[in-house]
């Protein structure tokens, strides 16, 4: 390999995109993919793990886009937050949590207000985490009302009944707590500045105006019947809800950010403008985060953001080192926030180009393509300037589409991707670049849940491809074992610049 430092290097993460051996309901091995093809057939890969303990999450847990670009940034496997909260619903600690408590001594004459995504897929939330802070208010006598955002794309479709009951077991043991407010997540949760959305949900919220239904399962299977599955389930109030009153607080009990931050300013910033308010502003008397969702919003935090020395973007501006972060909205935050270990501020030296996802359809089944076009000739022109050494760019298709659970459009994703990454490896090749393509968790390799036959929305348990073009190292090869957190020391590596102590990661790449 040659001594000179390769210039740009690109890390090219193709969002959900897994490695499964089977053909049937794998939109990755059906999809026509010439490009990606000869790729894989002409230099060096492997597999990488994104799930579970590889990521820091729990054993069996399927790993995410937030938790994936942590690690890729971090260099080290980081302690994701479901975990540091798994830790204290366990030892008993959740309700000595200093924000916990402040905000339950507030609700002590009002009601408390929670919100949350109810299911266990453990992407956004946990049901054990809801049902651990429902009893933490039962035992000290404060009456909840639950704020329910329905799944249907981190878990099966039709499930939310099922997540409804248990919550609603737990709230019959608590006088006078019940279920406010019922939700889909692409109403309470959006990410992508849709405020139509979140205004429908914050309506029904605070303002108790929306369909009413008798109880929370009449109005979600009145939606099932009409062909709206959970996470589409429009914002209904249930019968005897009336809306936030004063002297209400409230608890954001989603642990990851990027889908809990457009509700939180809406209920919590003095300053939102995005649609008008009306009555007290800001509507509850105390609003926290289990998380921190937004440093902009100023909110308590129950569990504040860990923080990690020396990350791979921090080790790169402080050797001079420009790079370039390119995806879609969609994936703004994570090649920018979570990529950067939580921190909003771009380092000395990083440029940003965010392309807009498409907002002329309501869900991506119906645009596959979504904006990789687009987010292809920002990168390809970013490569072509000679203005980087490290290029960050994101195709969000495979995981966008294959959250819809349809085999044609996944396929149609996969397709579209395969021709920006044939476009920039002939970019990144022509400058006498390296391109590492990978992925940060599986999705749209499975379409089908192989023990329902039901479309399948989640993430998955499987590993992703890790493929390393680099012409001027012939005699490389890619260990086996790898986990993401591998990625960040391999390229300061190959970059010639020092991996960090701190960095526990292993370099990926070996040579005969």
């Amino acid at each position: 390999m040659s001594s000179a430092r390769p210039r740009p290097v690109v890390l090219c993460i193709l969002d959900g995109f897994g490695e499964r051996a089977e053909r049937d309901d794998n939109a990755v091995r059906m999809a026509k993919s010439p490009r990606m093809d000869a790729l894989f057939a002409g230099y060096p890969h492997g597999l990488i793990g994104t799930s579970g303990p590889d990521v820091g999450l729990p054993v069996g847990q399927m790993g995410n886009s937030e938790v994936g670009h942590m690690n890729f940034g971090a260099g080290r496997i980081a302690m994701m937050d479901i975990s540091r909260i798994d830790v204290a619903v366990a030892d008993g600690s959740l309700g000595k949590n200093a924000v916990i408590a402040r905000v339950m001594d507030a609700a002590k004459g009002a009601r408390l207000h929670l919100f949350g995504l109810v299911s266990d897929g453990g992407v956004h939330s946990s049901l054990v985490h809801m049902l651990a802070l429902l009893e933490e208010a039962r035992a000290r006598g404060i009456v909840c009302v639950v704020h329910a955002f329905l799944d249907g794309r981190d878990v099966m479709p039709g499930t939310a009944v099922t997540y409804l009951a248990a919550l609603e077991e737990k709230l019959a043991s608590m006088p006078g707590s019940r279920i406010g407010t019922v939700s889909g997540r692409y109403y309470a949760m959006d990410r992508d500045n849709r405020w139509e959305r979140v205004e429908r949900a914050y309506r029904a919220i605070v303002e108790a105006k929306g369909p009413r239904f008798a109880t929370a399962r009449a109005g979600v299977l009145a939606s099932f019947d009409a062909q709206k599955t959970d996470e589409f389930v429009e914002p209904f109030v249930v019968d005897g809800y009336g809306g936030v009153k004063p002297g209400d607080a409230g608890l954001h009990t989603n642990f990851r950010p990027d889908r809990a931050r457009e509700l939180s300013a809406a209920l919590a910033s003095p300053s939102f403008a995005e649609f008008e308010r009306v009555g007290n502003i800001p509507p509850l008397a105390i609003y926290a985060c289990m998380t921190t969702y937004d440093t902009r919003l100023a909110l308590p935090v129950a569990f504040p953001k860990e923080t990690y020395p020396d990350i791979f973007p921090e080790v790169l501006a402080a050797h001079g080192m420009t790079q370039f972060r390119c995806a879609e909205t969609e994936k703004y935050a994570h090649v920018t926030y979570f990529f950067n270990g939580g921190r909003e501020e771009p380092f000395a030296g990083e440029e940003r180009k965010m392309l807009p996802s498409p907002k002329d359809v309501d869900t991506y089944d119906k645009k596959p393509e979504m904006s990789a076009r687009a987010v292809t000739e920002a990168v390809v022109a970013a490569v072509d300037s000679g203005r980087f050494d490290f290029i960050l760019v994101n195709f969000a298709n495979p995981d966008m589409v294959g959250h819809t659970g349809d085999l044609g459009a996944a396929i149609e994703a996969v397709e579209a991707v395969d021709i920006g990454v044939g476009a920039l490896a002939d970019a990144v090749r022509a400058r006498g670049g390296v391109l590492f393509l990978t992925a940060d968790h599986g999705n749209c390799e499975l379409m089908k849940d192989p023990a329902t036959g039901q479309p399948h929305t989640a993430h998955t348990l499987n590993p992703v491809p890790l493929l390393y073009m680099n012409d001027a190292d012939t005699k490389a090869s890619v260990r086996a074992g790898g986990r993401i957190c591998d990625v960040a020391p391999t390229i300061l590596t190959l970059m010639g610049l020092p991996v960090p102590p701190s960095m526990t990661g292993r370099n990926l790449l070996e040579r005969r």
